[in-house]
C-alpha cells in the first residue's frame, strides 16, 4: 500500500481473518507512508493543478520513488491504482489479481493523481463502484480483503468461499440456523430433512431465483447447466426454446 494516511490500515489489518491470516504468513501486507517518499522539509505529496480549478493534486515524484523503492525488492509487482475510471471490481477480476505473486496499491486523494502516473506507472487501473469517496484507502481494503479470501487457509472452511455471493457469478443461497422455529416463522423444511441431495438442489434454485429477482444481469455472465436451465424454466424464467 502507498498512502498518505498509513494509520487508516491498522485496525483492519489486525482483526479478524486478516489478522490470522498475517500471523499464519498466508498474506503479507506492507503499508508505505508516501510522505517518507517526499522531498523537502515538509514532504509534500501534493500541489495545485495546472490549468487551475478546484482542489489539489497528488505529485507524481514521491509515487514514482514508492514505486521503484518497492520494485527493488518485489520486482515483479503489479502496480495498481483505486479510481472511479477504474475497470469495475468483480469477482472475476480478483480472481485474475490472486494470481499475481505481489500488488503495489496506490491509494490517491482529493482531486486524483498526476495523470503520467496513470500513463506510464500503472499496470491497472480498478474502481470499487460509481460513488465518491474521500480517499484510495478503503477501497484498497476492500480489495485486500477479497484477495486475501481467496487464497488457501485463510479462510477456514475453503467450500464456503466457493459458495459466496459473485463467486459463481450467482447472488448465494438463503442461510439459516438454530432455532428452527421463531414467532412461529420456521426454517424451510427441506433443510431439515437431512436429505443432501433435495439440499443441494433447493439452493441452487434459490440461489438461481435470487439472482433472477435481484440481479438478472448477472444471468448473461454464467454458464448455465442443463440442471440450471431446467430450474429458470420451473421458475418461468425461460421459455422452451
Amino acid at each position: 500500500m502507498i498512502t498518505i494516511f498509513p494509520k487508516m490500515f491498522e485496525s483492519p489489518l489486525s482483526e479478524s481473518i486478516l489478522k490470522k491470516a498475517r500471523e499464519k504468513g498466508l498474506i503479507h501486507v506492507a503499508v508505505h507512508d508516501l510522505r517518507d517518499f517526499a522531498s523537502g522539509k515538509h514532504r509534500v505529496t501534493d500541489d495545485y493543478p495546472y490549468g487551475g480549478g478546484e482542489g489539489m493534486v497528488m505529485k507524481a515524484e514521491p509515487i514514482i520513488r514508492a514505486i521503484k523503492t518497492i520494485k527493488e525488492e518485489k520486482k515483479d509487482a503489479k502496480v495498481v491504482l483505486l479510481s472511479p475510471q477504474g475497470e469495475m471490481m468483480t469477482q472475476s477480476l480478483v480472481k485474475e489479481l490472486k494470481e499475481e505473486t505481489s500488488l503495489i496499491i496506490i491509494c490517491g486523494r482529493y482531486e486524483g493523481v498526476d495523470e503520467r502516473i496513470r500513463l506510464h506507472y500503472v499496470d491497472r487501473e480498478i474502481s470499487i463502484g460509481d460513488y465518491v469517496l474521500t480517499g484510495g484507502e478503503i477501497p484498497a481494503m476492500v480489495l485486500v480483503d477479497a484477495l486475501s479470501r481467496l487464497i488457501p487457509g485463510v479462510v477456514g472452511n475453503e467450500d464456503s468461499v466457493k459458495n459466496d455471493s459473485f463467486y459463481t457469478s450467482l447472488l448465494d443461497y438463503p442461510q439459516y440456523t438454530r432455532p428452527a422455529e421463531i414467532n412461529g416463522k420456521r426454517v424451510p423444511e427441506v433443510l431439515l430433512s437431512g436429505d443432501h441431495e433435495k439440499i443441494r438442489v433447493w439452493r441452487k434454485k434459490e440461489a438461481l431465483g435470487q439472482t433472477l429477482k435481484k440481479r438478472p444481469n448477472l444471468l448473461k455472465h454464467v454458464e448455465l447447466t442443463e440442471e440450471d436451465r431446467s430450474i429458470l424454466k420451473e421458475i418461468g424464467a425461460v421459455d422452451d426454446d
